[in-house]
């Protein structure tokens, strides 16, 4: 049954795709001959079926401890993210699989509280010598390491190169995949990553291509929404060229940018936007970092969260190495981990990988009532 579906794609594919008789696993799998699912999609099912993508639900995406039921949420960010990419692998003819897989898998590994929480959490990971907390690599730590008590879901390499190398938030005009990897090199990358403070690899796919350039997108407007929907920004205050090339509405920058890259990059080995249309973006990114991502008010807001990452990563730490562990939350983590994990994890690793799986609301519930922080109603 798989092999029908093997051959369809070999016919009706691109040939700049990835084909899913071509996936590659750490172990290989012996499949019944009636399967009808292929590699990738197997992934997808995989990755929605984990601890990690439950967890989706209660993690924001840029606004917290705000009381507004009409915020954008992670669990919608990678929907929306999957909906896109797949809207241009269609076009471009490449696996809507694998775009899937990573979609949905791309940001498993963001800690409580978006990317502050990723800045607080990577700063205690390298004063403990730990090296850099990364996202991304994180979702790699889970799926591989720290799901189904540490035997991992053994998913294909180009699925987790995809996850890995996804930064939507670096600029690219275009972006050209890196292909002939293999798990040797790819586990060189995790080590690597871990001692630099801002990595970007680059995906080995074209699905990887369009999954990174996707997470851009399906943030950037939606982001922008959100913040005016708060009565942070105007929509008159957008950078004018942004407003004239791309649009004003989350709706039409959408539509604008996908209806640039497909047109710029069908049939190349590449993708790319026009140069206005670039320059656009650039600086409709640019606007949402000075207004809304380093906004005063919302960094004031979050200082709470960063005395309760202190508290929590230095009472954990301490539980390990003194009591080995007596806290029942980080027990019952502890209980679930794997022989192999923990003979090859050290203890701020564990603390580490503990708080990056919490949710938002379980992270303030660890805290004692006084340090724990009141959302605001907007």
């Amino acid at each position: 049954m798989k092999d029908l579906l093997d051959k369809r794609e070999r016919k009706f594919l691109s040939p700049l795709a990835s084909f899913s008789a071509d996936a590659l696993r750490r172990s290989p799998e012996q499949r019944s001959d009636k399967v009808y699912r292929q590699s990738f999609s197997l992934d997808a099912d995989r990755i929605l079926n984990s601890l990690a993508y439950t967890r989706y639900i209660d993690k924001t995406q840029v606004f917290s401890l705000i009381k507004n039921d009409h915020l954008t949420h992670r669990v919608l960010h990678v929907q929306l993210v999957s909906r896109i990419a797949r809207t241009i692998g269609r076009y471009l003819g490449l696996n809507e699989d694998l775009i899937e897989a990573a979609s949905l898998g791309h940001d498993l590994g963001h800690p409580p509280f978006g990317h502050d929480g990723e800045q607080m959490l990577s700063k205690l990971c390298f004063d403990n010598r730990a090296g850099y907390f990364h996202h991304n690599l994180q979702s790699i730590q889970f799926l591989e390491q720290l799901e189904r008590n540490g035997r991992g879901w053994n998913l294909t390499l180009q699925t987790l190169d995809a996850i890995l190398c996804h930064n939507g938030e670096v600029h690219s005009a275009d972006l050209k995949p890196e292909r002939k990897k293999d798990f040797t090199g790819f586990d060189k990358t995790l080590v690597q990553m871990k001692t630099i403070e801002r990595p970007d690899p680059i995906p080995m796919t074209l699905e990887g291509c369009v999954v990174r350039i996707a997470d851009t997108i399906a943030y950037v407007g939606r982001d922008m929404e959100d913040a005016i929907r708060l009565g942070m920004i105007t929509r008159k205050e957008l950078p004018g060229l942004s407003r004239k090339v791309l649009g004003d509405t989350n709706g039409t920058i959408v539509f604008n940018l996908v209806t640039d890259l497909i047109s710029n990059s069908f049939g190349e080995p590449f993708l790319a936007f026009t140069q206005e249309v670039s320059e656009a973006l650039r600086q409709l990114k640019a606007f949402n970092y000075a207004r809304i991502y380093s906004d005063t008010d919302i960094k004031e807001h979050l200082k709470p969260v960063k005395q309760i990452y202190l508290y929590l990563f230095e009472t954990y730490l301490n539980d390990l190495e003194t009591n080995n562990p007596t806290l029942p939350a980080l027990r019952h983590f502890y209980d679930g981990l794997g022989h192999g994990y923990l003979a090859t994890h050290s203890n701020v690793e564990i603390v580490r990988d503990f708080i990056a799986g919490m949710t938002d609301s379980f992270f303030i519930r660890q805290a004692p009532a006084a340090m724990q922080p009141v959302a605001i109603e907007r």
